[in-house]
């Protein structure tokens, strides 16, 4: 992990699916203390504000089949360009919004590594493989494509060019249990490692990971991490309306932000799907904040005792 200044993005994306209210969530990860989390740490961070979507325009829908396309064309262009520029400048976080965010997200570093002639990698922390083409999903709801965008897959017809795609055998989906028909057969056809919650059961979160992080340093490529709230059980993160049960336990999630602070490889991060409205006093917020810091060298034994204890 560099020392380099931390770049928030706000990206209030709440057109990737049909319930509203992720366009908060920029605003509660800072009202949870993201900010002074990093700073006491003793990391630089710079607020750079939420940011708009570009102008809209005319967009194939598909005779309305698609939910909110043009806006969610607007909000990649405008991250693509967005997170190229911080990458420059230092370590982005984009603060989310829904996941479609991740499109223009995954996008920019994908094209920021292509520039340093490097590889992206990515790490996919979601009960969702979102790996749906704009052809396949049946719902509409945008937020389930975002991977088969940034890996090249066809059926992106008015979305961005992409600068550079990220080969699927660099992803590393970890979490998975919600995984529709389409999705799965696209996975079985690809290099993509997809880790769903048997195997986590069987035998661990560590080695899996561990694993994809070694294949990352040996190819000395740049990581970018991809946090859904659904990735986490809903009985310890309630806020988000795309809830799967038996998700990642509090020791589980901590443990792989733990292990990516170790590795030192991480060069971008998403915090994704958080609806402040579903909270409950902010608990979804504050720890989704929690493991962020325990990404940037927080570990168990620095965390602050309750005032009851």
């Amino acid at each position: 992990m560099t020392d380099k200044p931390i770049l928030l993005l706000g990206a209030p994306v709440d057109c990737g699916k049909r319930s509203r209210g992720c366009l908060m969530g920029p605003d509660a990860y800072r009202v949870a203390g993201l900010v002074r989390q990093l700073e006491d740490l003793g990391r630089e961070v710079r607020d750079r504000g939420n940011l708009v979507p570009a102008p809209l325009r005319a967009c194939d829908d598909r005779d309305g089949r698609l939910y909110a396309m043009a806006e969610t064309v607007a909000w990649t262009e405008t991250l693509i360009a967005a997170g190229q520029e911080a990458a420059r400048d230092g370590f982005p976080i984009f603060l989310g919004g829904d996941h479609a965010m991740a499109m223009g997200s995954v996008a920019s570093m994908a094209a920021h590594a292509g520039a340093e002639g490097r590889p992206l990698f990515v790490l996919w922390l979601d009960a969702h493989s979102d790996f749906h083409t704009l052809d396949t999903t049946d719902s509409g709801n945008l937020h389930g494509t975002p991977m088969a965008y940034v890996t090249g897959r066809e059926g992106f017809e008015g979305f961005p060019a992409l600068a550079a795609t990220v080969d699927p055998a660099h992803v590393c989906m970890i979490g998975l249990r919600s995984v529709d028909p389409a999705e799965k057969r696209a996975l079985q056809e690809s290099p993509v490692r997809a880790i769903d919650m048997r195997q986590i059961d069987e035998s661990g979160i560590a080695r899996p990971l561990r694993e994809f992080l070694e294949a990352v340093e040996a190819a000395d490529g740049m990581l970018h991490v991809s946090l859904d709230v659904d990735f986490l059980d809903p009985a310890i993160a309630p806020a988000v309306g795309t809830t799967v049960p038996g998700g990642a336990t509090f020791r589980e999630a901590h443990l792989v932000m733990e292990m990516l602070h170790d590795s030192g490889l991480v060069t971008s991060l998403d915090l994704v799907e958080l609806n402040p409205f579903l909270d409950e006093r902010g608990r979804t917020a504050s720890l989704m904040v929690d493991l962020t810091a325990s990404m940037f060298g927080r570990r168990v034994f620095d965390r602050p005792t309750t005032r009851n204890h």
